[in-house]
């Protein structure tokens, strides 16, 4: 009587164990399936940051979309008929034109920080997207960066 009351026992001990590891086997599907979408939904997300000199030493691909940032060089706004908007974007070495058709930031000026979302199209960055300062002395990380790579950035807190 003992050995059949120490059987179901055993089994149960077995099915404890056997559910353990169905569980341990689906969270671990669980989290393979997840990041899966996640880096399936992000691959089009992720927009990698350029200056004006890696453009054009390393061109992107065709129909790559990146972000492009620098300030806008002086004397090269050309406001166009409607929307359309031309001007270049340097990093005090190099500059790419840039064209866009919208709205402005209302603080968008030459010789300030700008970065715009967009891909490169016979040699011109057409932006669908430009960030611009929001305040005196604000400039976009990328862009301080880019320039202090360069040696050229000053800190407008520091006069």
């Amino acid at each position: 009587m003992e050995a059949t009351a120490r059987r179901p026992f055993r089994g149960m001990k077995g099915l404890k164990k056997q559910r353990r590891i169905q569980i341990v086997l689906l969270a671990f599907a669980a989290l393979v399936i997840s990041t899966a979408l996640i880096g399936y939904a992000m691959r089009d997300g992720i927009n990698f940051f350029r200056s004006p000199s890696q453009v054009l030493s390393d061109p992107p691909a065709v129909g790559e979309v990146f972000r492009i940032g620098g300030l806008v060089e002086e004397g090269s706004l050309v406001r166009g008929q409607g929307e359309a908007i031309t001007f270049r974007v340097t990093d005090t070495n190099q500059s790419v034109p840039v064209t866009y058709t919208g709205v402005l930031p209302d603080l968008f000026e030459e010789g300030q920080g700008v970065v715009g979302t967009g891909s490169m199209q016979g040699g011109v960055f057409v932006a669908t997207e430009i960030l611009a300062k929001h305040d005196e002395t604000y400039m976009p990380k990328e862009v301080i960066d880019s320039l202090k790579e360069q040696g050229v950035y000053v800190d407008p807190k520091a006069k």
